[in-house]
């Protein structure tokens, strides 16, 4: 298999990943195409429906594609004490379980992590990451839980931290966080995936190397369009985990899929997890 679709996010850490790839700047017999920039909810739904080859997900939606997608080692993304955050537009505003929360989708990890961190507050509503802030500050919600570039605009805006999630999972679990990964269909020859999980490295290497470069196409695609905001995210989430999840990564993800299986008993993942 030379050519496979490819499903993404529109977010600078995916572009940054990618963008060497899709645009033929590196020398690789894998091809793109067909591409979808999608919001990361629309990516979770479109895995569960099997629409792509390969695809961007929430490590916690993969609890439920495990039966027909693998991830890669490259190009996924775990944060570092860092994470999802909730925000309110009153400062020292504490969630009950009355509050309306706004959340980027429910497969997404961020939504696990909430459940995890305040399980007593189950009124969300789902909304398009990037509306969230306005939701917030328009009071259609109590409070908001941002992903993506939006860590990075939420105090300009006038938004107030109630809680990294991020940082919760690491004070209960001294690992980083595992947020979102690089899928692939389980019935791709073996081959091929290893050779697309290579591709994949190699335009990390490529970007890296040409940040200049990487960061224009990225703001054909990214919400915030000021650079040093993308940069900022870019710096945050494309780590050495992104180049290659090792085992600290696997490891981290493992305790995410424990505490999943803990609350979700039907979902059974499938191994192996990783190709």
């Amino acid at each position: 298999m030379n050519n496979f679709s490819l499903g993404i996010s529109p977010c600078p850490n995916d572009t940054y990943i990618f963008g060497a790839l899709i645009n033929h700047w590196i020398e690789s017999d894998v091809k793109i195409d067909d591409c979808h920039f999608q919001d990361v909810e629309y990516l979770n739904l479109a895995a569960l429906e099997q629409k792509l080859d390969v695809i961007k997900i929430s490590y916690f939606a993969y609890s439920r594609i495990s039966e027909h997608y693998q991830l890669l080692t490259a190009g996924g993304a775990l944060g570092k004490n860092c994470g999802p955050l909730l925000v309110t537009n009153q400062e020292g505003k504490i969630p009950d379980p009355s509050s309306k929360i706004a959340i980027p989708g429910v497969n997404t990890t961020a939504n696990l992590l909430l459940t995890m961190a305040l399980p007593e507050c189950k009124n969300k509503v789902e909304y398009l990451f990037s509306d969230i802030e306005s939701a917030v500050l328009n009071g259609e919600v109590d409070f908001g839980l941002i992903i993506h570039e939006s860590r990075f605009t939420y105090q300009q805006k006038g938004l107030h931290k109630v809680m990294d999630l991020g940082e919760y999972w690491e004070s209960k679990t001294s690992s980083p966080l595992p947020l979102g990964g690089i899928a692939i269909k389980r019935s791709l020859p073996k081959e091929s995936k290893e050779r697309i999980n290579e591709s994949i490295r190699q335009s990390i290497l490529y970007a890296n190397n040409h940040p200049a470069e990487i960061l224009e196409y990225a703001k054909n695609y990214a919400q915030e369009m000021d650079g040093e905001v993308m940069m900022s995210h870019i710096n945050l989430y494309v780590n050495e985990f992104s180049l290659d999840v090792g085992d600290l990564g696997k490891k981290a993800a493992a305790l995410l899929f424990a505490e999943i299986a803990a609350r979700f008993p039907e979902r059974k993942i499938v191994e192996p997890i990783f190709i």
